[in-house]
């Protein structure tokens, strides 16, 4: 896929992952309409891409609002025209074991994670038709691959993002619409500092588990981009992100149930 002078819509553009893959694409000379709920992050990443000379038009959003999701494809068509890539990348992250997450938490962590991805994607899909060649790209993680103990809420949403993804991709199949699934592993965004936990966990617990996750964060989120940019680029069906993700998803496949057994004789060394 040649992304050149293509249009594409990035949810969580505001930091992170979505920013850094907004600027990758900006390099390659494609075309942005940047989606956040953070306006202020919103407005600095437009500024940076901005500073590649494409066209970046910038939309404040929460993918857990319906009427606004279903609102912006007229949006993003009457500043740029078309649509040729939907990145699905908004996402929150929520600590706690099953017990411990509250229903109206684990609600809430679904309705951005998976059902965002699911309402963005109907909304989108219908344009995205109308492209030569296009593609919808969704952000599960690691997570969606393994599922450790205290991610119950999250490895359940990016594992749902997963299978959406893929059967998508499946029925799909002969059009001019690609979809990729991309699993980053540990890549350094504020992902952890962010988490919301549940108000009863024991604070040791949970700043234990912080500090834990903070110190898997090591791959530089510019890095992330341009790995995914180029997944893109290939109209790859999976994308792996960071050596970890790689490793990690090599195991699963080698010892699907034991894996996890695996890993913790592995990090307890």
């Amino acid at each position: 896929m040649n992304v050149s002078n293509r249009v594409a819509v990035i949810t969580g553009a505001g930091s992170g992952i979505g920013r850094a893959t907004a600027l990758a694409l900006a390099r390659r000379r494609c075309h942005l309409a940047l989606a956040d709920i953070d306006a202020d992050g919103l407005k600095e990443t437009a500024w940076m891409v901005g500073a590649q000379g494409v066209r970046v038009t910038t939309h404040l959003l929460d993918v857990a609002d319906r009427e606004a999701v279903r609102a912006l494809p007229e949006e993003v068509h009457a500043a740029h025209a078309r649509v040729d890539i939907l990145m699905n990348n908004a996402g929150v992250a929520l600590g706690g074991t099953f017990e411990q997450v509250s229903e109206a938490d684990f609600d809430w962590l679904m309705e951005i994670n998976f059902h965002g991805v699911v309402r963005m994607t109907r909304a989108f899909l219908p344009h995205l038709r109308r492209s030569d060649d296009a593609g919808v790209v969704n952000v599960s993680s690691i997570y969606g691959i393994v599922s450790p103990p205290g991610q119950a809420a999250y490895s359940a949403s990016k594992f749902a993002v997963r299978g959406f993804s893929n059967a998508l991709r499946h029925e799909l199949e002969g059009s001019t619409v690609g979809v990729s699934v991309v699993h980053p592993g540990g890549v350094a965004t504020a992902i952890a500092r962010k988490a919301r936990v549940p108000l009863d966990a024991p604070r040791d617990e949970i700043e234990r588990g912080r500090k834990v996750a903070e110190k898997l964060l090591r791959l530089a989120p510019e890095t992330a981009g341009e790995i995914i940019a180029r997944g893109i680029e290939r109209r790859a069906a999976r994308i792996l992100v960071g050596s970890d993700a790689k490793a990690v998803s090599l195991l699963e496949r080698l010892s699907p149930v034991n894996y996890w057994r695996l890993l913790k004789k592995a990090t307890s060394r």
